[in-house]
C-alpha cells in the first residue's frame, strides 16, 4: 500500500515552503501538488505556478470546482417556488425599565430557555415582512441570468445568489475544500494512504494559533502541516535558501495571493489592489451585476463595508457598491477625508509588508 502526499500549493509563501519541505524528504515521485482554482485569482498566480513547476521540475494539478449541474436544479426551484410564508425582522422585548429582557414563553405559559439553560428573550416582529417566494418579476429575471459562466467563483455566487461574507464564507469550502477533498478520496479509493499536507502557521491569526501539526482524519486519511511553527521570515528564508523566488505579488503590496479581492481585504490592500490592477475590481463590478440579477432581492455587494443602516435595503447595498468602496478606500479618518498621500503611490515602485524590496 503506497504513501501519496498531496500538497495543497496556493501560489502563495506557505504553500511554496511546505511544497519544497515535502520533495526534499520525500522526493518528487511519491508527491502530489494540486492547486484549487477559484476563478478569482490574479494572474500572476498561475504564472508562479507554472514557475514552479519549471524550478522545481514537478506537475501540480489544477482542480476546479463545477456546478453545472447546480444550475438546473435551482432554475426548477425558482421556476416552481409557490411559499405563501413570510419573513420579519424582530426586536427584543424589555421592562418598563428598558433595561431587564422579558422572557419568552411558550404555548402553556412556561419560560422556554436554551440549551444551557438560560431563559431565551422574548422577540417582537417589525415591519410588514417580507415574502419568502420569489416573485414574478424576481423570477423572470434571474432565470433569464441563471446561466453557468465556467468561472467557479461567479457561477458560486450567481447560485448563491449572494457574495460570500466574514459570516458566510462558503468560497473556502465549496472552491477549494470540496474540490481537494474529492480529489483525496479518489486516491484513497484506488488504495493509497493520503497525507494531506497543508501550509498552515500558527502565527497567521488567532483562529489558527492552536493548529495542531498533524491529524488523523479519517481511515488512510492525515493531515500535516510541517510549517505549523514557522514564521514568515522562516517560510521567506527557506525558499530564498533553495533558490525559489517569491510570488512577485508579494512585491506589489499584497499581502496574501489568494483571490484578487478577497472578501476579508483591508482597507490597505484595497487601495493598493485599485492603484497596481485596476482590472480586478472592473471585473468584480461586472459580477455584482451579474449576482444581482441572480438574487431574489434584485441586489448583491461584494463588500459589505457600510455602517450606515439607515434606508431601504436598496440603498444600503447601493453604498456598498465596488466603486463607492474603492472611493471609501482612499480616505481617512472614518471616511470623512480624503488621504491626500494616495495620489503619491507610485503602481510600479516595490513595496512589501515583509521588507522584501531591496
Amino acid at each position: 500500500m503506497s504513501i501519496k502526499h498531496v500538497i495543497s500549493v496556493s501560489g502563495g509563501k506557505d504553500s511554496a515552503a511546505t511544497l519544497l519541505v515535502a520533495l526534499d524528504r520525500f522526493g518528487p515521485a511519491n508527491v502530489v501538488p494540486i492547486f484549487c482554482d477559484t476563478g478569482n485569482e490574479h494572474q500572476a498566480v498561475y504564472e508562479y505556478l507554472t514557475y514552479l513547476e519549471t524550478a522545481l521540475d514537478v506537475k501540480i494539478e489544477r482542480l476546479r470546482a463545477d456546478f453545472s449541474e447546480e444550475f438546473a436544479r435551482k432554475r426548477m426551484f425558482i421556476a416552481r417556488d409557490k411559499r405563501t410564508r413570510r419573513e420579519y425582522d424582530t426586536k427584543p422585548v424589555f421592562e418598563a425599565d428598558g433595561k431587564t429582557p422579558v422572557p419568552k414563553r411558550d404555548g402553556r405559559g412556561q419560560i422556554v430557555l436554551d440549551k444551557a439553560g438560560n431563559p431565551v428573550q422574548k422577540t417582537v416582529k417589525v415591519g410588514g415582512g417580507r415574502r419568502v417566494r420569489w416573485s414574478n418579476k424576481a423570477k423572470r429575471r434571474a432565470l433569464a441570468a441563471l446561466h453557468p459562466s465556467g468561472n467557479p467563483f461567479l457561477d458560486l455566487c450567481m447560485l448563491k445568489g449572494r457574495f460570500p461574507s466574514r459570516k458566510a464564507q462558503f468560497c473556502t469550502e465549496r472552491l477549494k475544500r470540496d474540490p481537494a477533498v474529492e480529489f483525496q478520496l479518489a486516491l484513497v479509493d484506488a488504495g493509497h494512504t493520503v497525507v494531506s499536507w497543508q501550509g498552515v502557521r500558527r502565527d497567521e491569526s488567532q483562529a489558527r494559533r492552536n493548529v495542531a501539526a498533524c491529524d488523523r482524519i479519517a481511515p488512510r486519511m492525515f493531515i500535516y502541516r510541517p510549517v505549523a511553527a514557522w514564521t514568515a521570515a522562516d517560510v521567506f528564508a527557506y525558499c530564498a535558501a533553495r533558490g525559489v523566488r517569491p510570488n512577485p505579488l508579494y512585491l506589489q503590496g499584497m499581502g496574501r495571493v489568494g483571490c484578487m479581492y478577497c472578501i476579508n481585504a483591508k482597507k490597505e490592500e484595497i487601495r493598493e489592489v485599485a492603484v497596481r490592477f485596476p482590472e480586478h475590481p472592473a471585473r468584480l463590478a461586472g459580477w455584482e451585476g451579474i449576482v444581482s440579477r441572480c438574487s431574489k432581492r434584485g441586489f448583491s455587494t461584494f463588500f459589505h463595508k457600510t455602517d450606515d443602516t439607515t434606508g431601504s435595503p436598496a440603498s444600503i447595498f447601493s453604498r456598498s457598491k465596488m466603486e463607492q468602496v474603492i472611493e471609501w478606500a482612499q480616505t481617512t479618518r472614518g471616511g470623512r477625508q480624503f488621504d491626500l498621500l494616495v495620489g503619491l503611490n507610485e503602481p510600479t515602485a516595490c513595496s512589501s509588508a515583509y521588507g522584501l524590496c531591496e
